[in-house]
């Protein structure tokens, strides 16, 4: 956090990195909660927070240290973090505490139970006058995670400063003498007794019972001046009404912007699918899971195929409703029994859970258990940040892998059941070398898929500010040692979120999602299914999976194509914006070369493929990925253009995608031209298919 002297503080807000400004402020405030709670293991929730747009303030549970209670805000601003002094539980489980937090204009106290419990020197902002503030009980923000396990009594927020002995004689349930700014006796519902906040929300469970707002796992309620700010203070927006699982499905006339053989969500109004998850094989079905945001919040699309190439909508059943949390980042497994299951992570909840399916077609699932391991004496470690899990078997035991961000290794576990589970401790092996791997130990790991491929074992995974990439290594003694690590799918952060499964026979296939610019009709869509293998040198390989050339017809072919140097070559008679493209070239020595697509009638204004030999890069639109091609090399470029997208295949050493923006209706580019730079170049061979809607 940068703090400037003078007015205006600026900042960076946990997961947007939004930079917003506001002003201190002369604006006090007391925030007051009762609470009972049933599990103080659940970590980092809160049990009364007021904020507006990503500015808050918060009583918060258990967010920096265990046991302890803090004030909560936005990118900790005006928390304290140094909370060693502050006093831990020493209520029984069973009884109600009163917490309070008074912010004066220059300092934050904490009271609880009318005592003490500490104080600093901290600037107070105003988020009372706004129009659109809210309030929200349960998780820290709307935006963020944790949760309370509990039950609150009542809760008030006061306009102004509260002394101790007004805090003191305040009784839940009761008038105050003071009038409060804001108040929820829960004796009538979730309704605030002021009126100042007329609309609210329960959602993930949240219920009110016997005068008592009942949270747990991630549930919260929230409460807002018009119904428009509270669904858009919500990263989880529930329906009014009982959700009906929706069956996507692509339109009978699609425009012709639309891909035809990759898969994306064919609906422009829902929100922008994300990663490929829980990828699995059973029963003669491929199927695959994706993240998108739905009319019931973040959900699990869920698609399934007999070959990888056509794919056919399932209901989507996988939403928060049904799971009291929202769907994130997971992988698939089948069982010692061979059934499938999956483990995910439960937006909002912080943690990662299991479900087995219930019937054939993977669209019954039982209900979320939650993945947890024990320490050593065996005690639940509930305050580790879980999210992005994934599962293997190993040695008749089933193992678990943990996603991380930076500064930690990923933690394992294994369990004999899928219930109970024993913390292993780090994946990365104290020998992992920093230098010999280009990559620090510290390195964001998320969305980790953990997999054997040959004699070695293979962790795909992102990082926020690399990208999709991987290690190749051994896992011996329960511990990862990687020999080599590399980036796929292109030098940038587009290419993201890999999940793999293996095939009856025995391939490793991967899809990767393409954060790709196209608009609201396609803004996230699935790479070609890829299959993944190591060479005789235990190096990487990336093709194309050979089930995509059923969807090839009229095949157009040339031999022996010079091209001028620094003139760019038209090719009449291959025309298509759906196409597949072969380039081989035996032998060249030339400084940069390619091919440019989607072109218009005089051969120009496509999006240009090229191979660099000065900057060793394949640099496809612009995207590019390292490629180094030696100069007694046979080059080998697949190329896929589906509408906008482009997809790039050099030596099956390399995969780069691209997009090249085309606004449905408007004159369609599918002409293709041959370049080469410093030289005159010599194409061996060009073949050219048109490609079938795989929809169809």
């Amino acid at each position: 956090m940068i703090i400037l002297r003078g007015l205006f503080v600026s900042f960076l807000f946990f997961g947007a990195h939004a930079i917003f400004s506001f002003v201190y402020a002369d604006v006090e405030k007391t925030l007051v909660s009762w609470v009972m709670m049933q599990d103080r293991n659940i970590k980092a929730g809160s049990i009364l927070t007021l904020q507006e747009e990503n500015k808050f303030d918060g009583i918060i549970f258990a967010e920096k240290m265990d046991d302890k209670w803090m004030a909560g805000s936005d990118n900790w601003a005006r928390s304290e973090n140094n909370q060693e002094k502050y006093p831990g539980w020493d209520a029984k489980m069973a009884s109600l505490v009163q917490m309070a937090i008074v912010y004066q204009k220059e300092l934050i106290s904490i009271f609880r139970d009318g005592k003490p419990y500490a104080s600093y020197p901290a600037k107070n902002i105003d988020l009372l006058s706004s129009e659109n503030n809210f309030a929200v009980f349960g998780k820290r923000h709307m935006g963020g995670g944790g949760g309370i396990y509990g039950m609150i009594e009542d809760a008030r927020i006061y306009d102004r400063a509260l002394t101790l002995n007004e805090i003191k004689g305040l009784v839940p349930n009761e008038v105050s003498e003071i009038k409060p700014y804001a108040w929820w006796s829960f004796e009538d519902g979730a309704s605030e007794e002021t009126g100042r906040f007329p609309h609210h929300e329960l959602r993930i469970g949240a219920k009110v019972e016997n005068g008592k707002l009942m949270l747990h796992l991630g549930a919260v309620l929230i409460a807002a001046k018009s119904k428009e700010t509270t669904r858009r203070g919500s990263q989880v927006p529930l329906l009014d009404e009982p959700y009906v699982p929706e069956t996507p499905r692509m339109p009978d006339n699609p425009p012709d912007n639309w891909p035809i053989f990759h898969l994306f969500h064919p609906d422009k109004d829902l929100g922008a699918p994300y990663d490929p998850n829980s990828a699995i094989y059973y029963k003669g079905r491929y199927h695959l899971h994706y993240i998108y945001r739905n009319r019931a919040g973040i959900s699990y699309a869920h698609v399934s195929s007999v070959d990888m190439v056509g794919w056919k909508w399932h209901p989507t059943v996988l939403v928060p409703q049904a799971n009291r949390h929202g769907m994130f980042s997971g992988t698939a497994f089948l069982t010692m029994e061979g059934k499938p299951a999956h483990a995910y992570c439960g937006w909002g909840s912080n943690r990662n859970w299991i479900q087995h399916a219930l019937d054939d077609k993977l669209d019954k699932w039982s209900k979320p258990e939650v993945m947890l391991p024990c320490d050593e004496k065996g005690k639940l470690m509930v305050n580790e940040p879980y999210f992005d899990p994934d599962v293997w078997i190993m040695d008749g035991r089933y193992y678990g892998l943990n996603g991380r961000s930076s500064h930690q290794s990923p933690l394992i576990m294994k369990s004999e059941n899928l219930k109970d589970w024993e913390h292993i401790g780090e994946l990365l092996h104290p020998d992992f070398d920093e230098e010999k791997l280009g990559v620090k130990k510290e390195e964001d790991i998320s969305c980790p898929n953990f997999f054997k491929l040959g004699d070695k074992w293979v962790l795909t995974c992102i990082s926020h500010r690399l990208g999709c990439r991987y290690f190749i290594g051994d896992f011996k003694d329960e511990k990862y040692l990687p020999e080599y690590h590399a980036v796929m799918g292109g030098n940038s952060r587009r290419y993201f979120a890999p999940e793999s499964l293996q095939t009856p026979d025995g391939r490793r296939v991967n899809w990767s999602w393409f954060i790709n610019g196209n608009g609201k009709d396609h803004r996230g869509t699935q790479s070609l299914p890829t299959e993944m293998s190591l060479n005789s040198k235990n190096q990487m390989r990336f093709r194309p999976i050979q089930e995509l050339e059923t969807l090839r017809h009229e095949k157009k072919e040339k031999s022996m194509i010079l091209v001028k140097s620094d003139v760019t070559q038209a090719i009449d008679d291959m025309l298509g914006d759906h196409c597949e493209i072969r380039l081989e070239i035996e032998k060249s020595g030339n400084k940069s070369f390619g091919i440019d697509v989607l072109c218009n009638d005089e051969g120009t204004d496509g999006l240009r493929i090229q191979v660099n030999r000065e900057k060793n890069l394949l640099e496809v639109g612009d995207q590019n990925g390292d490629f180094i091609l030696h100069s007694n090399e046979r080059l080998s470029l697949r190329i896929f253009v589906d509408a906008g997208l482009v997809e790039v295949f050099a030596n099956e050493k390399q995969v780069v995608m691209a997009d090249k923006k085309r606004p449905a209706g408007s004159q369609i580019k599918n002409r293709i031209a041959l370049f080469s730079r410093g030289s005159d170049l010599l194409i061996d061979r060009l073949s050219f298919w048109k490609m079938k809607s795989a929809y169809n």
